[in-house]
């Protein structure tokens, strides 16, 4: 028996619901189901729109819907969700509401963490010629609104149900090097005096070269998104032929198949005991980005085993608190990258991933 279990977490995005913001941005009523209903195949072939099976097309605020969540992704084995938190300075935060209802319910009874996604939101134009027009801009406001923002997490940090690595609740941030050092070691000093051992924080990074500088900052542990890599691993010549047939068959440019596409999601580096793989069932960004989206088309639930083999290769020698993988994602559908049902293949990537780690750990 296999007691390294990968510790598989999910990446959870509470834009389910209509809230005041986006109404006055978008249109009333607008949730990441507008773009999901109205996405069109661009090419033939392409997967589009992709349609939800089980939920269908949920509304967070229903508490059933949230159980009903968690005992799917507890099918899959996941370990927990980690709720994507928007906390822009000065106490300004959007999109908490599911989040808070899950910690002041005590349902659903599933572990969780937080994922701050400290990045401004721009109502983009996918045109190179046009600005983006800033809809909220991401601020670090100093020790006072980081002891703000502590105090607001604190009450999830000690719920049972919260994750911890190494006995630290563990606490993601997205863009990692705009961190500032001072928001890290303020925030272990307020842990300690709060009774916990520390935070164990983890980063995301945009390529290999970032992690001295975010690990000096005082982060556990790193993770590197590689989708890029799908792309750029071919000579210029190459990317430009590929480019040039896509734009010929009427296909956006960045645009491969995910057969092609998933061994780039890794490199040697995940080996390593500070680095976090992560696991990317699809990705199709087009009911976003229409003509400018990164697409991965035809995945399959076996494609997605493989890939999920992979994964587990590499952490198959790391400590057990260090067999962390993130999925990305639970239900970014907007992005075509989510392991809930869908009309197309049911719970196929759920049981594929159940599987998988079933055989992983009898090993």
């Amino acid at each position: 028996m296999n007691e390294n279990k990968p510790r598989i977490i999910a990446f959870y995005l509470p834009q389910f619901y209509p809230f005041k913001e986006n109404d006055e941005w978008w249109g009333k009523g607008f949730t990441e189901w507008t773009n999901v209903g109205r996405a069109k195949p661009l090419f033939k072939g392409h997967y589009q729109p992709r349609v939800p099976a089980d939920l269908g097309y949920y509304d967070l605020r229903v508490p059933e819907v949230r159980v009903q969540q968690a005992e799917l992704a507890r099918q899959a084995g996941i370990e927990g969700f980690c709720y994507w938190h928007y906390w822009f300075g000065s106490g300004k935060q959007l999109l908490q509401r599911v989040f808070d209802e899950v910690i002041e319910s005590n349902q659903p009874d599933f572990p969780l963490c937080l994922g701050w996604a400290n990045h401004s939101w721009y109502a983009k134009t996918w045109d190179k010629n046009s600005k983006d027009k800033l809809l909220i801009e991401q601020i670090y406001g100093g020790k006072e609104d980081y002891k703000l923002h502590f105090q607001y997490v604190l009450k999830a940090f000690k719920d049972s149900r919260y994750i911890r690595v190494n006995n630290k609740p563990l606490f993601f941030i997205y863009d990692a090097m705009a961190v500032p050092e001072e928001f890290i070691n303020l925030w272990q000093v307020l842990a300690k005096e709060n009774g916990l051992e520390g935070i164990c924080f983890i980063g995301r990074i945009k390529n290999d070269s970032e992690l001295d500088m975010v690990i000096k900052k005082g982060f556990s542990y790193v993770t590197c998104e590689r989708m890029a890599r799908a792309f750029n691993h071919r000579k210029i010549f190459a990317r430009r032929l590929h480019q040039l047939k896509n734009f010929l068959f009427g296909r956006p440019i960045n645009c491969c198949s995910y057969k092609e596409a998933y061994p780039f999601f890794l490199s040697d580096k995940e080996r390593e005991p500070l680095f976090i793989p992560s696991i990317i069932p699809n990705w199709d960004h087009s009911p976003r980005s229409n003509f400018k989206a990164i697409i991965f088309h035809n995945s399959t639930p076996e494609l997605f085993r493989k890939h999920v083999r992979e994964v587990f290769s590499l952490v198959k020698q790391k400590h057990s608190d260090n067999s962390l993988i993130f999925l990305k994602s639970w239900n970014e559908w907007a992005e075509g990258n989510y392991m809930e049902p869908d009309l197309k293949w049911g719970k196929a990537y759920i049981k594929v991933l159940k599987s998988e780690l079933e055989q992983f750990n009898s090993l």
